[in-house]
Parts: C-alpha cells; sequence; structure tokens
C-alpha cells in the first residue's frame, strides 16, 4: 500500500496529498458503485466491459488512496463494510448528480429543444427582441431561450464568463476575443419637454442644445457612450443633470423637465415631450450581435445565430 499520513487522525495517502479527493477519486467511483452493485467483481467487470484484474487492482487503489478498507472479500464475492457503505451513499448521490448535469446539457444542445442563452439592452426588449424570438420560433417552436437584459459591456463580461451564447448589444464591440456583426442602426432623437423653446421644432443641430442641462444613462452604458460623443462632435460636453439605468426613465425625467436627452425611439409614444430629428452631426447607434471567438455553437445556438445574420438591414421596426 502507499505511505499513509495522518493529519488530525484522517490518513492522507502522499498520492492522493497533491492533488484534489475528486479529481483522484472520480474516474474509480462508478468502478465502486458497480462492484457494491453486485458484490461480485467478475459481474461487475462484465457489467463494466473492464478485464477483472483491471477492476481488481482499481478498487485496492481506490482503498489505498482513502486509508479505510470499503470491502470484505469472501472467495469470489465481497461485502461492504461498514466504511464502504458511508462511501456508497455519497458516491449515489454524485453519480446521480452527474447524470442529472449530463442529460440537462444533452437537452440544452438538442437541435429541435435545445436552449440559447440570450442578452440584449433594455431598448430593445419592449418590441425588438421579442419580434425576434417570435419569428425564429416559427421554424423552431420547441427552441427555449434563456434571457438577460442589460447594458452592453455587463452582458459581455457574463458571456466571457460563459452565461451567455451571444448578445445584441450597441456599440458593436471590437475586442480580439470576440466576433461581432452588424445588423442595422436606429436613428438617436433629441428629447425634450413639450413646452421647451425647441419642442416647436421637427429638426435640430445637436449644437443648439449646448447650453441646455442632459439627462443620459450612466458611464460604462453604450448610450452613454455614443451620447458623449455626439456631443464632443458637436462641439461641446454636455451638462449632465441626472444619469440613469434605463432610456424609458430618462424619457420621464425630460417630460418632468429635468433636461434633454439622446433617446431611441420609444416603443410607444409618450406625453409631455417632443421629440426631434438630429441633423447634425448624423445621430445614430449602430446595434450588432456579438459572441465569443472560438466559442463551439449548440445546434439551437447556430440556428438562432444565423437567424440573426439574416436580418440585417431588417432588425428594427
Amino acid at each position: 500500500m502507499s505511505p499513509i499520513s495522518y493529519e488530525n487522525d484522517i490518513p492522507v495517502t502522499a498520492d492522493v496529498e497533491a492533488e484534489s479527493w475528486a479529481a483522484a477519486l472520480t474516474p474509480r467511483l462508478a468502478q465502486f458503485a458497480a462492484v457494491a452493485r453486485h458484490e461480485h467483481v467478475t459481474r461487475a467487470a462484465q457489467e463494466l466491459g473492464v478485464p477483472q484484474s483491471t477492476l481488481s487492482r482499481a478498487m485496492v487503489r481506490l482503498e489505498e488512496d482513502l486509508g479505510v478498507s470499503l470491502f470484505a472479500r469472501r472467495g469470489r464475492t465481497v461485502a461492504l463494510t461498514p466504511a464502504g457503505r458511508t462511501f456508497l451513499r455519497s458516491v449515489e448521490r454524485a453519480l446521480a448528480e452527474v447524470d442529472r448535469a449530463a442529460e440537462s446539457v444533452r437537452a440544452d444542445a438538442d437541435p429541435a429543444a435545445g436552449r440559447v442563452s440570450f442578452g440584449f439592452l433594455h431598448t430593445l426588449g419592449t418590441e425588438t427582441v421579442p419580434g425576434l424570438i417570435r419569428s425564429f420560433r416559427v421554424d423552431h417552436p420547441r427552441v427555449r431561450f434563456q434571457l438577460v437584459q442589460n447594458y452592453g459591456e455587463a452582458m459581455i463580461e457574463r458571456m466571457r464568463a460563459g452565461g451567455l451564447d451571444l448578445c445584441l448589444t450597441s456599440p458593436v464591440p471590437d475586442a480580439p476575443d470576440l466576433i461581432a456583426r452588424r445588423l442595422d442602426e436606429q436613428r438617436l432623437r433629441l428629447v425634450v419637454p413639450d413646452d421647451h423653446r425647441l419642442a416647436g421644432r421637427r429638426r435640430v443641430r445637436l449644437a443648439e442644445a449646448a447650453s441646455e442641462l442632459f439627462v443620459t444613462l450612466e458611464p460604462g452604458y453604450g448610450l452613454r457612450r455614443i451620447t458623449d460623443a455626439l456631443c464632443a462632435e458637436a462641439g461641446f460636453t454636455p451638462r449632465v443633470a441626472f444619469e440613469g439605468e434605463e432610456a424609458e426613465t430618462l424619457r420621464g425625467l425630460v417630460a418632468a423637465g429635468l433636461g434633454v436627452a439622446l433617446l431611441p425611439p420609444p416603443a410607444v409614444p409618450r406625453p409631455g415631450v417632443a421629440e426631434l430629428t438630429v441633423t447634425a452631426p448624423r445621430a445614430v447607434r449602430e446595434i450588432g450581435v456579438a459572441w465569443l471567438d472560438g466559442h463551439p455553437d449548440t445546434p439551437p445556438v447556430a440556428a438562432f445565430k444565423k437567424f440573426l445574420l439574416s436580418r440585417r438591414g431588417q432588425l428594427l421596426p
């Protein structure tokens, strides 16, 4: 047997001191469960499709690694020791959890009924994304969606962490670990209170709002970066009265007279504001889809990605 040291009265073999117990024991857990179930090494080996000698050596090594006897051997049969019965209960739970996890990921990858983890901007959640999913489900009625609504940088970080398959965002990201494709562009409007000095206009140059207070999204939001860049192009730095997290909240604050804002069109017209076309500079934001470079797609993700790319130029209403 391998040399055994003792720490806090718990036997620890030298072979597994440098690695986790899970890494050391996992390959032999299903073998142990089979031997325990049959109480016979030969029959367990036949079930597993391995030589009896290989299975016998694996069980001896498992006992050596743990530093306890799991089996009492009686001729060709074996019986679990008390320690073996305790270990078996945990092993069966662990193996059942692995089975459930395997079934879950297999179900997610099912071409007909798998899952797509999809992120999108708050401003695309009222009409654009529901319309996309509705159209996609005409040909893929059983595909499931896990939806995440957030600002662009947060979605990209979540995607990098494995929590999203792809996302709709703006501006279209440019990063070495991402693949991004432009899908459409959306005009931004200067939104002012309906009693504002510019409210009777249909068009306006952004420079005409240089003296106004602005309500904007917080730094880090894509629309905030676009707002700052457009104002800089118009020759001024916006004076910010309020920073929020959601475009329709900003539109309500404009109606309350707190300032003006550069926003995409609303899903439904909002009373109390006037929405003006900005003639200079060209006030648009690009909408794109992004995913991790080199990340393999499941069939449902590949189908949804192909669908989104087919909507270039017709993403927005």
